[in-house]
């Protein structure tokens, strides 16, 4: 009992002798007040290594427009529910003034002050705040928060907010006048996945124009060179599996795309210079859908894309019959006459676009579930619209072999296409199968415009940049047939891809043109034997 009542004797006296924490420092706070930029991120920063409380409040007071100087800028107060609190102290000072002037802040002191606020905020019992907070210190540039980042370090119990602590610790090193500390920083870099991690240490490594490197000592541009091929050997594999998906996802595009006139040039041989405008038809019958869905059922808005999918393959498609019935049922076998025709019907269905429209491009907006993506290492993301939409042009691919090797009008119409004479002497409406068989194409045109709307601007001009893709598309595949198309779309879209880092955009579409002249100088049929009325003699 007297032992007991002697340690608790003691420990009041311990806790009473303690000292309270220090009060910020009312200069410093004052200094937030400052005309010059420097001098508040000097504040923010020395703030910031206090680790107090208090600074939490303050500079969050300062972010909010509620931070002012008063005692004729001597002092910071903070207005805080009609009250006037210090802002070195927290204690009360009264009550506001009715028309408070705020300290005015930047955009730069506003970045500034959010890596600030996840510094301070490291120490938070939350998971939640650290982890955030950890995220946000990835790209600060806050020397006076490296010490705060290294404590944290050793305090975390969190795999996975410590790994992030940890290379924002190393990348905040490596900017430290300290050449050791950036030595240590460069070799702990080495297991970083993030691309500004890879930017800082490539730049670290080469050399200037006027023949220096950013990292002055050797022993540390060493550790770096060391370090960014370690980054670069680790993420070589995502990056091939990156530019796959990349090419198949542009193949599906070009799939989409080619897929409707594989049916229209190949099977009924009509070159169809319309065929992109019937792209855009389905965009714009999209971007239709969504406003219908947007006034009349926004709680189902999510759901607009498949309720746009049958609405854009009825309306291509019946424009498509009409195209045909109207013009193209004269013209057939007659192949100048046929894309002299289609091309000026893609000038009126562009003007009629730009009336009804309007010339600028409408905005489509992706569905939730097709918002966002996949995280991958190296800060790459797969989008999940993409991936979506390599699973349409698959499931419509099916649909379409179906068709045409399944049913009823898929046989009058691989009938007509191999011998029209003898079809129409058999009983075959060679002319309703016409006419169905280009509002097919014309209706797999418009699904593939709802595909697009969801990837890119939706405008008059969206058909133009996929017309010569995709008869490179059918050609190379071989016309007439579905399995070519697939074969030569995924094959160029994956080839675009993998020549795009390395010789860019425009050079890779040279360079896969040059390569589609070459084979069809060797292969004039295509990947698979011409078939079609072209073929009859």
């Amino acid at each position: 009992m007297r032992r007991a009542l002697f340690a608790l004797v003691l420990a009041v006296f311990t806790f009473a002798g303690a000292p309270a924490q220090a009060a910020l420092d009312p200069a410093l706070t004052a200094q937030l007040g400052a005309d010059d930029t420097e001098a508040k991120v000097e504040a923010i920063r020395k703030l910031v290594a206090t680790e107090d409380a208090q600074a939490i409040t303050t500079l969050t007071a300062l972010g909010e427009d509620r931070l002012i100087l008063i005692d004729g800028g001597k002092r910071a107060a903070i207005v805080a529910d009609g009250k006037l609190i210090d802002a070195a102290s927290g204690t009360e000072l009264g009550p506001a003034p009715a028309n408070p002037d705020p300290i005015v802040i930047n955009n730069r002191i506003r970045g500034e002050l959010g890596a600030a606020l996840a510094a301070l905020k490291l120490g938070s019992p939350d998971r939640d705040t650290r982890l955030a907070a950890a995220r946000e210190l990835q790209g600060s540039d806050n020397e006076d928060a490296l010490p705060i980042l290294q404590r944290a370090v050793e305090r975390e119990s969190d795999a996975e907010i410590k790994a992030i602590l940890q290379l924002a610790a190393a990348s905040l090193a490596l900017k430290s006048s300290n050449p050791e500390q950036r030595l240590r920083a460069a070799r702990a870099l080495a297991a970083s996945t993030d691309p500004q991690v890879r930017q800082l240490l490539a730049t670290m490594v080469t050399r200037q124009k006027d023949g220096t490197y950013a990292e002055a000592d050797e022993r540390v541009r060493q550790a770096a060179e060391a370090s960014l091929a370690e980054i670069n050997r680790r993420l070589l594999t995502t990056e091939i599996g990156l530019s796959l998906f990349s090419g198949i996802s542009l193949g599906s595009i070009l799939l989409l795309a080619a897929l409707g006139l594989a049916i229209t040039y190949g099977l009924m041989g009509i070159i169809n210079m319309a065929h992109g405008e019937f792209l855009m038809i389905g965009a714009y019958t999209t971007f239709v859908v969504q406003g219908l869905f947007r006034k009349f059922a926004p709680g189902a808005f999510d759901w607009y894309v498949v309720a746009a999918l049958p609405a854009a393959l009825i309306v291509t498609a019946v424009i498509g019959m009409a195209l045909e019935r109207g013009v193209l049922r004269w013209l057939y076998g007659r192949p100048l006459e046929t894309l002299l025709t289609t091309w000026g019907v893609s000038l009126l269905l562009i003007q009629a676009s730009r009336t009804i429209f309007g010339a600028q491009n409408v905005e489509v907006e992706n569905p939730s579930w097709l918002s966002g993506g996949i995280a991958l290492a190296g800060g790459y993301v797969i989008p999940f619209n993409r991936i979506v939409i390599i699973g349409f042009a698959l499931a419509v691919l099916a649909a379409v072999w179906l068709l045409i090797n399944r049913t009823r009008l898929g046989l009058f119409v691989r009938g007509v296409t191999q011998n029209r004479a003898m079809a129409s002497c058999t009983g075959v409406p060679t002319q309703r199968v016409d006419m169905l068989t280009f509002g097919l194409g014309s209706g797999v045109a418009g699904l593939g415009g709802v595909a697009l709307s969801q990837i890119g601007n939706v405008g008059p001009d969206l058909g133009q940049g996929y017309i010569v893709d995709s008869f490179m598309v059918v050609v190379l595949g071989g016309v007439g047939q579905l399995a070519g198309t697939v074969i030569a779309a995924f094959g160029l879209g994956s080839i675009a891809k993998f020549l795009e880092p390395w010789s860019g955009a425009v050079l890779a579409k040279i360079f896969v043109l040059i390569f589609i002249i070459l084979f069809i100088q060797k292969r004039p049929q295509g990947l698979f034997a011409l078939k079609g009325r072209s073929a009859e003699a």
